[in-house]
């Protein structure tokens, strides 16, 4: 548990943002959007990815592949990533899951949808399913970051806090403060047991595999407990990968959908 959340604050630190080839730019309530979008007449569900922070849309390169063939994609850059333009709203949870909805409405991408989020992007796709579980016919964890493992913004280390300044966007760090209050607005909704989740856990077995946390993380026995009792009847797969798993092992991460997918077919 410990390593596994060092392992996504490492990556909110150390991913590289970079330009997704494959996307278009859209004017959505007035602000562009830098996106992709893919309808599958066919399909039976719409697969909407998050990214993680500091990540682009081009991450999910070789997944969207692996998935196109056999449903509709949606997958975008939020405020201040790559073409995105940024924006005055606030930077919580609840904010930026209206905010995909509206883009999902934009494109003309319909419910039922499967949601799958890496890294800070999974915590917000929690939050969609809860908000509105209606919506949404599975769940997809990628390397996810989960309520109260993340500090208060307050409590994180002085040196942090000025290496934020230093080496995060403004809209970066928007985000960054909003991660507790994200998680308690999870918290404050209501379960999603009832609907297929798979857990994608990365827990690299190299020597090199250093864990790294900045202070940031809540590694006590009590927020371990209550982080392995989230979710009781989701898969969890543990996966000897990297934080990017999307883009170090997109192969677990395409089955994952794709077992979501199937499991949805027969609810």
């Amino acid at each position: 548990m410990t390593k596994h959340a060092a392992f996504c604050l490492a990556g909110l630190i150390l991913a590289a943002p970079v330009l997704a080839a494959t996307a278009t730019t859209q004017l959505i309530d007035g602000r562009k959007v830098e996106l992709v979008a893919m309808k599958n007449p066919a399909a039976q569900a719409t697969v909407v990815f998050e990214n993680g922070s500091r990540a682009t849309v081009d991450k999910w390169d070789k997944v969207i592949d692996g998935i196109a063939p056999q449903a509709s994609v949606f997958a975008y850059n939020r405020p201040g990533y790559g073409k995105s333009a940024d924006t005055a709203t606030p930077r919580d949870g609840l904010t930026i899951v209206e905010e995909l909805r509206r883009n999902l409405l934009h494109e003309g991408l319909a419910p039922p949808y499967i949601l799958v989020g890496h890294s800070l992007g999974g915590l917000y796709m929690q939050l969609f399913a809860k908000r509105h579980p209606e919506e949404v016919a599975g769940i997809v964890l990628v390397d996810a970051l989960y309520p109260r493992v993340i500090k208060k913004q307050e409590d994180f280390p002085l040196l942090t806090r000025a290496g934020e300044w230093l080496f995060f966007s403004s809209m970066v760090r928007k985000e960054i403060s909003g991660i507790y209050e994200t998680g308690e607005q999870v918290m404050a909704q209501g379960d999603i047991d009832s609907k297929p989740m798979v857990r994608l856990v990365n827990q690299p077995k190299g020597a090199t595999a250093v864990p790294v946390d900045f202070g940031v993380v809540n590694s006590d026995p009590q927020t371990i407990a209550f982080v392995r009792a989230l979710y009781p009847h989701a898969k969890t797969v543990v996966v000897d990968s990297d934080h990017q798993m999307q883009s170090a092992s997109p192969e677990v991460v395409v089955q994952a959908i794709k077992d979501v997918m199937e499991a949805g077919q027969h609810q």
